[in-house]
């Protein structure tokens, strides 16, 4: 698996922009991804340092459609929680942002 192919794209809510002054980071990423690839994935990407990777997979969430006729599920999918370390720069992509 390629490094790109890892990381599906950045997660952008409140809780997560609250996160990068701490320098946690928010992705998408494959279901199949391992904590080992999501750290080299990000280093090599970023330029950063990774201290901790944590990942949730998150259950679709249900839907109905036409007054409860038709129901089905939301895509699941897994994220991942980037620490970076103290001494490591910031993701530029982020900065902008906050």
């Amino acid at each position: 698996m390629k490094q790109y192919d890892v990381i599906i794209k950045p997660v952008l809510t409140e809780k997560s922009y609250a996160d990068i002054a701490n320098k946690k980071y928010t992705f998408v990423v494959k279901k199949d991804a391992k904590k080992p690839e999501i750290k080299k994935a990000v280093e090599a990407i970023f330029g950063v340092k990774v201290q901790k990777v944590n990942t949730t997979n998150v259950r679709g969430k249900e839907k109905s459609q036409d007054r409860g006729r038709t129901h089905g599920f939301t895509p699941s999918y897994k994220k991942a929680y980037v620490t970076l370390t103290a001494d490591s720069k910031s993701i530029e992509f982020f900065d902008s942002l906050s």
